[in-house]
């Protein structure tokens, strides 16, 4: 049994996007759809905004196909009210303001979320700032602080600085470690948002990151102690030539490929961790350990100003294929978000 709906909800239909071939962005279009059917735990949210993430682009063309029993709907990052709740729930009630991950249905005006990945929205936050949140967040939370345990003052390289991921593990990073930080991204323009970020950002299409790193850091750490690499390809065998002692290189995705030709020696004589991870298909109860060291460690960061989701651009649900569009152009710097209208 179920609570009622609240007086905000009155159709049994909303709009959200349809995949309508595997392909280009061009296969996303607006349509008419259930209602999502709430289920044990869950809260059903009316959502005003979703984050747009490289894994929607990957499932758009066919291959991240979403885990069973999630929604096929695209996005896995929400931020919206509460207008429903399954009679177990415990933590939240219509009307809460939340953002939170989940495992897919996040481009539509409706969706449900597992109370235990969802979090109250950070004081003085937007719905369309809290959207920005939670797979970044989750992510890098993840992969930066549990299984790469990025110690205080330790020195961290970030490859694609100006991601989601990039801008969001920079801040961490920083504010929550006070880390040493580089990144690496492809234009000027992209460096000066990381250096304003307060990290060293390096131009690889002008600079040798390798060289820039070796030569930064000599006197210290003689490499970086944790990388965070969402590239794959050539960058393999890169990260482990300046990976200091006891370094850890963590791949979250493989945008040049996942097949490298690697030299283990130095794994060996500098006793690196060679580490990864995927978050979508994770059980529920190992994303419900990261919202709660999320809330308890970055969220106050968040509501003190140290910390904030940067945003590049918002684009109506409509348009979610132009926003899929814009994020493989690859200029934006920070999130790509999809505010929902009805």
């Amino acid at each position: 049994m179920t609570s009622t709906y609240s007086t905000q909800e009155t159709s049994n239909k909303m709009q959200a996007i349809k995949i309508k071939a595997f392909g280009g962005w061009q296969e996303l279009e607006i349509a008419e759809h259930n209602l999502p059917y709430i289920q044990a735990n869950e809260l059903l949210i009316k959502v005003e905004a979703a984050g747009v993430n490289r894994p929607d682009i990957v499932q758009r063309r066919g291959h991240y196909p979403a885990p069973k029993g999630a929604s096929e709907i695209l996005g896995l990052e929400i931020a919206g009210t509460v207008i429903k709740t399954s009679s177990a729930v415990t933590k939240f009630k219509i009307g809460d303001k939340i953002c939170g991950l989940i495992a897919g249905g996040g481009y539509a005006q409706y969706a449900t979320i597992h109370e235990d990945t969802a979090l109250p929205i950070p004081n003085g936050l937007s719905f369309i700032e809290a959207a920005a949140l939670p797979e970044t967040y989750f992510t890098v939370w993840s992969n930066v602080i549990e299984r790469a345990k990025l110690a205080d003052g330790e020195t961290i390289l970030i490859h694609g600085g100006t991601s989601g991921i990039g801008t969001t593990a920079i801040q961490i990073a920083k504010q929550f470690k006070n880390a040493t930080v580089f990144a690496t991204a492809s234009s000027d323009e992209k460096c000066a948002a990381i250096n304003k970020l307060g990290a060293v950002g390096i131009n690889y299409l002008k600079q040798d990151y390798v060289e820039v790193i070796k030569q930064q850091t000599k006197d210290n750490s003689n490499g970086a102690n944790v990388i965070l690499d969402m590239v794959g390809g050539d960058y393999i065998n890169k990260n482990i030539q300046i990976a200091a002692k006891d370094g850890r290189i963590v791949n979250i995705a493989f945008m040049n490929g996942a097949i490298a030709e690697v030299d283990f020696l130095p794994v060996m004589l500098k006793r690196l961790t060679l580490t990864g991870s995927t978050l979508r298909i994770r059980p529920i109860s190992e994303k419900a350990q990261i919202a709660n060291a999320l809330k308890q460690h970055i969220w106050p960061l968040i509501e003190s100003g140290k910390i904030k989701p940067i945003i590049d651009t918002v684009f109506e649900l409509k348009n979610a294929g132009l926003a899929h569009k814009y994020m493989e152009e690859s200029q934006h710097i920070g999130k790509i978000i999809l505010s929902i209208t009805k």
